[in-house]
């Protein structure tokens, strides 16, 4: 996989004008020049596999493209797979029965997000299915499974806080995997912005300002810049004892995750 970074440079733009005055026909030019603009990769994105993720620029987006795999150990590996390891859970039955290398499906994806994403004038709710990309390569989910609560499934999730079902390896919990009760980047959500841990990089604690979707303005250790971002918001969800990665509702605008 490759990880690119592109620059796109706005080119001048010249306006012509013309004056006309009774006693003369003469024009005039006069010739505005538009400040140079620099698009890059926010430096999050080199926190993304870049074995399971291929990120690069296109234009004034972002185009993260995933083969969908998490790239860490679960029990949803088939016993023979390297990064196979043993449930956790009681008994296998509670698993969902699809193996990750074994189900045939190709599970890759892509999202594409605005380089510079911006809150739109209104929420929007999450929905069933992919709400982003995780730094592992897996999905992200909201706390729904199927259509309703994630209680009914919460015993199929495996350390990690994912399962699959019906189709891919996803993630509803704190990822343990990757992030613990800390401040680590877990992932992007479908409308550009990012989502870390549970604690903020610029205090080393709880943020208390989070927003209904858990979001803040603030630094992060990616930037010296303040700016909006996601948090994994530090309340349990009483079935399973552990922490809802993202219950929404979008602050951005959402793109489609296919």
């Amino acid at each position: 996989m490759r990880f690119k970074i592109v620059k796109k440079i706005a080119l001048l733009a010249v306006i012509i004008s013309y004056s006309f005055a009774c006693s003369s026909s003469e024009g005039t030019t006069s010739v505005e020049e538009i400040e140079e603009v620099e698009v890059t990769l926010h430096s999050a994105f080199a926190e993304f596999d870049t074995t399971e993720t291929d990120i690069y620029l296109q234009g004034s987006n972002v185009v993260i493209e995933t083969t969908g795999l998490p790239n860490h150990k679960t029990p949803y590996w088939s016993e023979n797979h390297p990064l196979y390891v043993a449930p956790t859970v009681t008994s296998t039955d509670k698993m969902t029965p699809t193996r990750i290398d074994t189900s045939g499906r190709d599970n890759s994806a892509s999202l594409t997000v605005p380089a510079n994403p911006s809150k739109a004038n209104s929420t929007s709710n999450t929905q069933l299915g992919a709400i982003g990309i995780a730094i592992s390569g897996a999905f992200l989910y909201n706390d729904q499974e199927g259509n309703g609560p994630l209680d009914s499934a919460a015993g199929s999730l495996d350390y990690s806080g994912a399962h699959i079902g019906p189709s891919d390896y996803h993630y509803h919990l704190e990822p343990l995997a990757f992030s613990d009760d800390d401040d680590k980047l877990n992932g992007i959500i479908s409308d550009g912005f990012f989502i870390y841990g549970r604690k903020c990089n610029s205090t080393g604690t709880y943020p208390t300002d989070l927003d209904s979707s858990g979001g803040h303005i603030s630094t992060t250790q990616h930037t010296d810049i303040a700016e909006y971002h996601y948090h994994i918001i530090n309340e349990l969800y009483a079935s399973t004892g552990r922490y809802i990665l993202f219950a929404g509702p979008y602050q951005g605008t959402p793109n489609a995750v296919n």
